[in-house]
Parts: structure tokens; C-alpha cells; sequence
């Protein structure tokens, strides 16, 4: 089995660097083609192999989670993407469902760009979203289990 080639491209007017990992009989470092196709299949096929990095720290923190309460039960992913989509970049919509009966449990959390965050919570707290009226803060960080804590 080939050794995987690491791909690392610095994008110099942004300051991002990506670094991508290919196992392939085709690729080499040499070519850029193999280069390009390596980081598109990778972020098509299995994003977690593409890492975006800005200098030390990596591209999540930059993000924010907001907690979306008293949503309507009928709402979907879908449908809460579009809505925060007006104020910012989303990056995850998760609904949270009761584990025994696989209904929405009427909240979840919505990943937005941090720049974004602000005016996402001040533009939709307290708005009605399919007749229900949001409840949308920053949420809070979850304690680690049994207590322990870094």
C-alpha cells in the first residue's frame, strides 16, 4: 500500500492554508493537476480529509453555535438553513430528536460564521418562524462528562 501524499496549498491573499491526504497510484506532488483533482475528491467524497487551517488556529473557530429554541416540530434542516442563511454563512443545522420515538424534541443548534452570529441572534430571537416564536442565543458550552473539566 502506497504511503498517503500530503497536499498543502497556501492561499496567499486569504491566509489559508489547505493540506489534504490521497492515497493514489496516479498522484504526485509534482503535478498540480493531481494536486487540484486530490483536494476537490477529497472534499466531495470525505471532507474530514481536507483541513482548512489560518496559521495556528483552524477555520472552526471562527465559527459559532447558536441554540434555536421553541422551534415547530414540523420544521426541518431545510428550513432553518434557509432561514439563518439570510444573516450569514451556516456550516450545520442539527435538530435534536427524542431517542425513543424519533420525533423532533423542538430545538437545535444552528453553526454559523462567528461574524455572523450576532446578527443572526439579534435579527431572529423573539421572530416568529412558522407560527412559533424563536427563542435563538449563543449556546453554552457542554459540561464534560462526570464532571471533569480541562
Amino acid at each position: 500500500m502506497k504511503s498517503p501524499l500530503i497536499l498543502t496549498s497556501a492561499f496567499v491573499a486569504t491566509g489559508i492554508t489547505v493540506i489534504g491526504y490521497l492515497i493514489s497510484e496516479y498522484a504526485s506532488l509534482g503535478d498540480p493537476m493531481s494536486v487540484a483533482v486530490a483536494l476537490f475528491i477529497g472534499a466531495l467524497l470525505s471532507p474530514s480529509l481536507i483541513t482548512l487551517m489560518k496559521g495556528e488556529e483552524t477555520v472552526s473557530s471562527d465559527i459559532k453555535t447558536l441554540y434555536v429554541g421553541n422551534l415547530p416540530y414540523r420544521a426541518n434542516e431545510s428550513a432553518v438553513r434557509s432561514l439563518f442563511a439570510e444573516y450569514g454563512m451556516v456550516h450545520s443545522v442539527r435538530l435534536m430528536k427524542d431517542k425513543q420515538t424519533g420525533k423532533r424534541r423542538g430545538f437545535g443548534f444552528v453553526e454559523i460564521a462567528s461574524a455572523d452570529a450576532a446578527t443572526a441572534i439579534d435579527s431572529l430571537n423573539d421572530t416568529e418562524f412558522q407560527q412559533r416564536t424563536l427563542k435563538v442565543r449563543e449556546a453554552k458550552e457542554r459540561p464534560e462528562p462526570n464532571g471533569q473539566q480541562d
